[in-house]
């Protein structure tokens, strides 16, 4: 009898955002109303949290998520809280409080963006991460 052959999927994920972590003592809902007025995004809670689920499928933990749809500049921001009970959505940054993410994002330079945010009373601090860089952001799907 010939031995089976056993073939591997791998999957490259291809990572289509840019990632500014933002250090806030304020809850979510405060922070997102503070960027909208500072700003002018229109950040609004998303019906579902953002869910992280382990390899099986089952989830891990459920994290506060902000969204706004840009149809002028054709990005999606996605505000998202760090930790929740102790789970973090990015464990390598456990200093993060919250995540703003821009999803295809070519037509908005960061730099002016996280400007505009420093100018942000709710907002301590304001950093730009790669996400190549960080393992767990291959976990992030949007």
């Amino acid at each position: 009898m010939a031995k089976k052959k056993k073939y591997t999927l791998t999957i490259d994920y291809e990572i289509d955002f840019d990632l500014i972590g933002i250090c806030s003592h304020h809850n979510d809902y405060r922070l997102a109303w503070n960027i909208n007025e500072k700003i002018g995004l229109n950040l609004a809670k998303c019906d579902e949290d953002y869910v992280l689920t382990d390899k099986k499928g089952e989830a891990v933990s459920n994290h506060s998520m902000y969204s706004f749809e840009d149809e002028e500049n054709r990005l999606t921001y996605y505000l998202i809280k760090n930790k929740h009970q102790g789970e973090f959505l990015i464990p390598e940054k456990p200093s993060i409080d919250y995540f703003l993410f821009l999803h295809d994002n070519i037509a908005i330079e960061l730099d002016e963006l996280m400007n505009d945010l420093k100018s942000v009373p709710s907002i301590l601090g304001v950093y730009e991460f790669d996400p190549v860089e960080i393992g767990s952001a291959e976990n992030i799907v949007f």
